[in-house]
């Protein structure tokens, strides 16, 4: 489920439901909200690899360091904990960029999904490790293949 910020229309959550396999929206019909609900669909379509979407995540000063971040992994490609800790000018701050990696209220969007574990692992995921490796899988260059 998309949540738009009510004033400028901008998205601040995307919501995965339990039981639905790609995220819906709740719309007013405004051509910006049509066109997000596009980008989606073009995106499970496989015919989209990122998003022009105005966003309006809620968070931390570092939290939106981290997001800003997530923005720049290439769609198919991943990038550890450690390497975003890494990016962000402290290698100690790795936990610290799990947690906000966790917080992302834009899933998908903003591709926390694509953070994993330096030693290629699956770990933590909001959404449920069987997404993230879902959405991965999705992403990868050789479907034909199981990454995990």
């Amino acid at each position: 489920m998309l949540s738009f910020n009510k004033d400028f229309e901008l998205i601040s959550a995307v919501f995965l439901e339990p039981e639905i396999a790609q995220p819906i929206a709740k719309s007013s019909g405004s051509d910006e909200i049509q066109n997000v609900i596009k980008q989606f669909e073009e995106y499970f379509d496989g015919k989209r690899t990122d998003f022009n979407i105005k966003l309006s995540p809620d968070g931390t000063e570092f939290q939106t360091r981290v997001w800003n971040e997530l923005l720049n992994i290439p769609f198919g490609k991943t990038v550890s904990y450690q390497q975003m800790a890494n990016t962000l000018g402290d290698p100690k701050v790795i936990r610290a960029a799990a947690s906000a990696n966790g917080k992302n209220p834009i899933s998908i969007v903003i591709p926390c999904h694509r953070v994993i574990g330096s030693d290629g692992s699956l770990t933590g995921y909001a959404g449920g490790l069987h997404r993230k490796k879902w959405l991965l899988e999705f992403e990868s260059p050789s479907p034909q293949q199981s990454l995990f």
